[in-house]
């Protein structure tokens, strides 16, 4: 098993609007790295670098970030010039909106074709591209295949998030064994017990809900995962979320 960097999604406390104070209580918890999400492009780059300054202040690091893929088609110098001012080596595509998901093989063919050419262009700037799923990437077209398959295609790194796996009826290992080597991170939330949580998605703070993350963690880091990605889309309260959620991912990876 590798070493694992600890990390913790940025966009779980986002009903924090302080980034500060964000930092502050990651940092008191014994984090050392996390993961902004960027859904809008910062006004200006002087906003960068003073979340660049706050994550030195708090001795944090941000080795992986997402971005939307319009950003990355349309403003990849921005994309580059933001990940390097952060230290990021890891830029993840996150989320495929409704309106814009496919509804024909030959269509998710076709979005595959574009992470590719996202993913080539980041290489060239020495950063790794990986996509990341939700649960409707998991749900088998007319033909059997998996969307989530046809927009990796051969090349393009996946950043799983096993919980959405689950919730779209696949099972997570068979993802992870499939795509060995093209994982750098993984998302780790957890799944609350059937018919509970329901004000928070149905999933539960990690150690809390149902799934085996004392098996998954090691596979994870087994088949090459470097970060592992604490999330939980819709936290009742974020600080519950990450105090308990830190405290499990370390005692995890202690064993």
């Amino acid at each position: 098993m590798s070493a694992v960097t600890i990390s913790f999604q940025m966009f779980s406390s986002r009903e924090e609007v302080d980034l500060e104070t964000q930092l502050r209580l990651l940092a008191e918890l014994g984090l050392k790295d996390v993961q902004p999400f960027f859904f809008e492009l910062p006004g200006s780059m002087q906003e960068v670098e003073t979340y660049a300054s706050l994550l030195e202040r708090y001795g944090l690091t941000a080795e992986s970030g997402h971005f939307t893929l319009s950003q990355f088609e349309t403003a990849p110098d921005q994309v580059e010039k933001i990940a390097k001012t952060l230290g990021m080596w890891l830029v993840v595509d996150p989320y495929i909106s409704p309106e814009d998901r496919p509804s024909t093989a030959a269509g998710w063919d076709a979005y595959g074709a574009r992470l590719a050419e996202v993913s080539r262009d980041m290489a060239a700037r020495e950063l790794t591209f990986a996509y990341h799923n939700h649960e409707f990437e998991m749900e088998r077209l007319p033909d059997g295949s998996y969307p989530l398959d046809r927009l990796l295609g051969k090349d393009v790194a996946l950043e799983p998030d096993l919980a959405w796996m689950i919730v779209g009826g696949a099972d997570p290992l068979e993802f992870l064994e499939k795509y060995a080597g093209r994982i750098p991170a993984v998302h780790v939330k957890d799944m609350a017990p059937k018919g509970t949580c329901l004000d928070e998605k149905g999933f539960a703070d990690l150690g809390y809900g149902t799934m085996d993350w004392e098996a998954l963690w090691p596979r994870c880091l087994d088949l090459g995962a470097r970060i592992m990605v604490l999330e939980h889309d819709q936290p009742a309260d974020w600080r519950r979320f990450a105090t308990r959620s830190v405290t499990a991912a370390h005692r995890i990876a202690r064993r």
